[in-house]
C-alpha cells in the first residue's frame, strides 16, 4: 500500500520540503542554521520512517492529543515556568504565552519574545542562553 499523499509529496523532494518550512517558520530562510545542523536534518528529513514519523506527530495533533489535553486540564504544573518565544512566530501572532501559561500552572510565569520566529535556539542563542541562566542560576553549572 502506497504512503498517505503528505508522505508522498514531502518524500519526493524532502530537502525543498524542509527549506521551505525552515524558511516559513524562521523568517530568515536556512541562515540561522548552523551548517552541519541543517546538514543532519537533510539526512535525516530524506528517511522515509522520518517523514512518517513527522506526519503522524501532525495527525496527533489534530486528534488524539486534543484528547489527552482536555482530559490534563485539571492538572496544574507546580514549578515555576519561564516561556520564551519568537516575535515574529506563530505562537505571538495567535496567542498570549504568558496569560495561557498562568493558566496551567499554580506558581508564576515569566517570560518573553525573543528575536526572529519559530526556532528559538537558533535565531537567538545568546538571548535563549541569557534567559536560561537568569530562570535556572547557578543550577545550571
Amino acid at each position: 500500500q502506497p504512503a498517505p499523499l503528505p508522505e508522498r509529496l514531502i518524500g519526493a523532494d524532502p530537502v525543498f520540503y524542509l527549506r521551505w518550512k525552515i524558511g516559513a517558520w524562521s523568517g530568515a530562510g536556512a541562515g540561522p542554521f548552523d551548517p552541519r545542523a541543517l546538514a543532519e536534518y537533510e539526512r535525516c528529513f530524506a528517511d522515509p520512517a522520518a517523514i512518517h514519523a513527522m506526519c503522524e506527530d501532525y495527525r496527533a495533533a489534530a486528534s488524539i492529543d486534543l484528547e489527552h489535553d482536555r482530559a490534563d486540564l485539571a492538572h496544574r504544573i507546580e514549578c515555576p515556568v519561564h516561556v520564551l518565544w519568537g516575535e515574529r512566530g506563530l505562537v505571538n501572532r495567535l496567542f498570549t504565552p504568558i496569560s495561557d501559561w498562568q493558566a496551567r500552572t499554580l506558581p508564576g510565569v515569566s517570560g518573553r519574545t525573543t528575536p526572529g520566529g519559530h526556532y528559538v535556539p537558533e535565531e537567538a542563542p545568546e538571548v535563549l542562553a541569557d534567559e536560561m541562566f537568569g530562570f535556572f542560576g547557578a543550577s545550571l553549572l
